[in-house]
Order: structure tokens, then sequence, then C-alpha cells
């Protein structure tokens, strides 16, 4: 039976990868902290397996132990109070897992992270919009973006001093049940509101986490070694689907609909994010998220991913927000 490792377990998106090595038959090790939830981590065939990616040498030790035969590295920030935790956590935490896999797990198969479209930034932000491509260079205008692009960087270094087999998933926006984000917006639909900025037309893409997950594994079966492969449900929605859909399955009758100018959501994430400095809590609004909101064009370009690695998703929007809203109201979200 082979075995994987799958970092950032007890996240929305590393719950559904432990989910599904588990249906594939792999011995299944979840990395997670003494603080992590396990809310979605119930099945008693889950070992656990406690990695402080900011500790090398004890990382070392641990790894050792197993000799893992597959890793997914899902761990990851997403927000934090100060932006050299975006380092610490996402680029050198990738660097130590690198370094501490070539070490301790030389019969190591493959390695796929999931890094973010995030990294390319607003590289083709002006109209008409084009898809993103592998082929452009990354131009990422937010501290996780970077992050995660130099995590990147880092498992390249690592692969050009010795064997470190491993592919990169750049996925768009990631939804599905569990996850909190566009749970807001669902919330806030729910109270009859709908916010969005700016006036000039946004191109988003999407990708529900099955889908993603999928992904993963078509990847540790075949990614190509060093690979970058963009990963959405291959459409492109203007604004306001998402949140049209969302209305839909929730039955609301009627919408408050705000535009606001990007000039009045830059100062809003500024206060915001000053607040979270004083509250001592990441704040979901902050500067890194409005370059993400002020950013117009999220089209790419996933023809690799469906050609190298045999990519087909299965969930449009309309497919996967259906689900999504469904398991809210199951589980008592909504």
């Amino acid at each position: 039976m082979p075995s994987i490792l799958i970092t950032g377990a007890s996240g929305f998106i590393g719950s559904f990868i432990v989910e599904e090595a588990l249906r594939r038959g792999f011995d299944t090790w979840a990395a997670v902290r003494k603080s992590s939830s396990r809310r979605y981590l119930t099945d008693e065939r889950i070992n656990f397996i406690n990695l402080d990616l900011g500790n090398p040498d004890d990382l070392k030790a641990r790894l050792a132990e197993h000799n893992f035969d597959y890793v997914v590295h899902a761990a990851g920030l997403t927000k934090c109070l100060d932006k050299q935790d975006f380092y610490k956590v996402n680029t050198r935490g990738t660097a130590n897992l690198a370094e501490a896999l070539q070490e301790a797990c030389p019969s190591l198969k493959h390695l796929v992270f999931i890094s973010s479209l995030s990294v390319m930034g607003p590289v083709r932000d002006k109209q008409p919009y084009t898809e993103i491509k592998d082929t452009d260079k990354p131009e990422p205008d937010t501290a996780y973006g970077r992050s995660k692009l130099d995590a990147e960087a880092a498992l390249d270094a690592a692969a050009a001093k010795g064997r470190l087999p491993f592919t990169v998933l750049r996925p768009t926006g990631v939804y599905g049940p569990r996850e909190k984000d566009y749970f807001m917006m669902a919330e806030s639909i729910r109270r009859h509101v709908d916010f969005s900025v700016g006036y000039k037309p946004q191109d988003l893409t999407f990708v529900y986490v099955a889908d993603l997950v999928e992904a993963v594994f078509l990847a540790l079966d075949h990614g190509r070694d060093g690979a970058r492969y963009f990963i959405s449900d291959g459409e492109t929605y203007p604004s306001r689907a998402f949140s049209d859909l969302i209305q839909r399955e929730l039955g609301v009758r009627w919408l408050l609909r705000i535009k606001a100018p990007l000039w009045f959501l830059r100062i809003v994430s500024a206060l915001s994010e000053s607040m979270g400095r004083i509250t001592r809590k990441p704040s979901t609004l902050n500067g890194d998220k409005y370059r993400i909101m002020k950013q117009r064009n999220w089209r790419c370009d996933i023809t690799p991913a469906e050609c190298e690695l045999g990519y087909k998703p299965q969930f449009q929007l309309d497919r996967g927000v259906t689900a999504t809203i469904k398991w809210y109201k199951e589980n008592g979200w909504i």
C-alpha cells in the first residue's frame, strides 16, 4: 500500500484530499499541528503526524520515520497580521519541506504543491482580456502571491541540488463545502445584500474543490516534473454570476446591490487591516484582498492540465454552487 503525506490536512482543501486518498486506498498521513481542528478528519484510517515546517531538524527526523511515497503540500497561510508570516510559512516552510524530503524520503515518487493563480498578478489586466498563460512572466502584486511564487522557486532550487520530483498546481478561486470566504458572500446575500467593487468589467474563474482534488491525484500520477498547471473549471464568468447563483439557490427574492468604487474599497481595506492589528485578529478584508478584488482579469489557460494530466473538470459554476449551498443548509451554516 503506497503511503501519502498531506500537509494542511485540517484545512478546507486538505481535508478533501485526505478523504480522496483514503478512497483510493493510500496509507494516509495527515500532517497537523497540535492546535489544528480535526473536525473533518474523523476517519479511523487516518494516521496523524505533527510537523513543524519551521523547524528543519525536527522535520527531517519525523519524515525519516516514514519515508513517504507521495506528498501533497497544501499547508499555507492565506491571511495574516504580519506580511513576513507569509514568507515564513508559505516560502520558508516549503523550502524546509523540500530539503527534508530529499534527505529523509529517498524513495519519494512525487510531490504536488498547491500554489495559486495569484502568483501571476495582473499580467493581462487590460481589455480586451485574454487568458493568462503559463509562459507569461509572473507579476504578483500581493504579499500572498509573492510568497507562493517564492515557494515555487524554492522547489526549483531544491530540485537543482538533488532529486525532487514535483509538480505545481495554480488553482483559481476554490470554493465548495467547508469553505468560509465564499460562505461570507452567501451570508450577505441571505441578508439581501450583494456587495461588489469596481466599474470596469471583471472576468472571473473558479474551481470546485472536488475538481481541484482530482487534479492533485492526476498530477501525483503523471504530472511533469517542475511543471506548473493552472486549474479552473474551464469557463469564464461575469462578476455577478456567483452571487446570482447563490441568490437562486437560497430563494432570495430581492437584493440590494451595492457597487462601490475601488478607492472606497482601498480605504475600507486599510481601516480593516489596521483594526486587525489592534485586535490581533487577521482581517479578511486587507491590502492583499483589495489588490485581488481590484484585478479585473482572472482568465487562465488550463489546456496544459487537460492535455498533460487528463484533467476534465466536472463542476461548472452552476452545479458547484448548487452542491455548496446544499451542504451549507444540511450542515446548519445557513
